[in-house]
């Protein structure tokens, strides 16, 4: 519109020009026309693509392939909320985590992820903000993948995968809380091979566990020695490695080993740790199966310990799963843990509960624990409730 009345205003006055200064203005008059007619065919094309055509520019829209980065960037998260009755009295919303993850092409990619603890973070307050995951993972062949950067650790069950919609109970295990210590990520250098077979082999060199101190009398808590590749000052370093088989359907067996040369901190200025960890899956239809074993040997030839030199726990969980197709699913489930040298006491832990997922990755939890220490001096009940998603 506001080019056409330009046209019409140039013409009116070149028209009454030429009146007055003859046919040489009619020549320019015509000469003017054809160029603003060619003006107007390209001020046409921008106003049809208009705003939408800078804000694909402002995306990164190319000319030659017209992709955005939004277009190879996904969002993702997961959150939970815990009410613990009984030892332990509170509401928490615990976790509240996004993923944001890019494409750079077909064999390059970016993994990361930042996670809020407790609602509240700052200086006084119970949580923390934590960034959990930030790596490249670069694509060498159809069977090799390598990574650099900020990953979780390749041991255990919930330690690479803890979506609250994937597991049983309110709050995670104390196996895979207390002797893996997760969420345990490192900052490092990782490769992952794959078979046809079903057979999966990861190695990684990363940062590792120190600063282990005293918790509990002079007791190594494993958990305690996470540095959480924050500013970690004359880093302690540790090798992992891992065998994974998933080659029947249903069914996943894996053996992970983790070495530290010097987990120490507070109670002796230097230890070196060995961490070997199996763990099997099983599901055939609504029933599943799982079962995990972890032990810590720490070498300490400078001080005693009082035991924690050896500390190892493992569970068993059978559960089943009903699926009422448009009304969700219902899962139950029964857990029997063993626990020892942990805070240097002993502890068997039974737990029962249930599982409802309305609709896939939301889940509701309500589950009951009690546990028991190995000398019989106390016994602890505790009715947890929960409700998680993830996308």
């Amino acid at each position: 519109m506001k080019m056409n009345t330009t046209l019409t205003l140039a013409t009116s006055s070149l028209m009454l020009a030429s009146s007055v200064f003859g046919a040489s203005v009619e020549e320019r008059l015509a000469a003017l026309e054809e160029r603003l007619g060619a003006y107007e065919s390209r001020f046409g094309k921008l106003e049809a693509s208009g705003s939408a055509a800078s804000i694909d520019a402002s995306f990164g829209d190319s000319a030659r392939g017209g992709i955005r980065w939004s277009d190879k960037t996904s969002l993702g998260g997961y959150g939970e909320l815990h009410l613990n009755v009984g030892e332990k009295d509170q509401i928490d919303f615990h976790r509240y985590v996004l993923f944001v993850n890019h494409e750079f092409n077909d064999r390059v990619r970016l993994f990361s992820e930042l996670e809020l603890e407790h609602s509240l973070a700052g200086e006084g307050e119970p949580g923390e903000v934590e960034l959990e995951q930030a790596y490249i993972e670069y694509d060498i062949n159809d069977a090799f993948t390598a990574r650099a950067g900020l990953f979780l650790l390749p041991i255990g069950i919930l330690n690479e995968t803890h979506e609250p919609d994937t597991f049983f109970g309110v709050e995670r295990n104390i196996v895979e809380a207390e002797i893996i210590p997760t969420t345990w990520w490192e900052g490092g250098v990782g490769v992952t091979a794959k078979t046809n077979a079903g057979l999966q082999f990861d190695l990684a060199v990363t940062s590792g566990l120190s600063g282990i101190g005293a918790s509990s009398g002079n007791a190594f808590r494993i958990r305690s020695g996470r540095q959480k590749v924050a500013e970690f000052s004359d880093p302690t370093w540790a090798v992992t490695g891992r065998v994974k088989y998933t080659g029947i359907e249903g069914l996943e067996l894996a053996a992970s080993v983790h070495y530290a040369d010097d987990i120490g901190g507070v109670t002796v200025d230097e230890a070196s740790a060995l961490l070997t960890e199996g763990h099997f899956i099983y599901k055939r239809g609504g029933f599943g199966l799982k079962g995990l074993y972890a032990f810590w040997h720490i070498d300490d030839p400078t001080a005693d310990i009082s035991g924690a030199d050896h500390q190892w726990g493992g569970y068993i969980e059978p559960s089943y799963t009903f699926d009422f197709e448009e009304a969700g699913k219902l899962g139950v489930f029964a857990r029997y843990t063993k626990l020892d040298g942990v805070r240097a006491k002993d502890q068997t832990e039974y737990s029962t509960g249930l599982n409802y997922w309305p609709v896939d990755n939301v889940v509701l939890k309500a589950d009951y624990q009690r546990i028991e220490e190995n000398d019989g001096a106390s016994k602890e009940d505790q009715f947890n409730f929960g409700i998680g998603y993830s996308f």
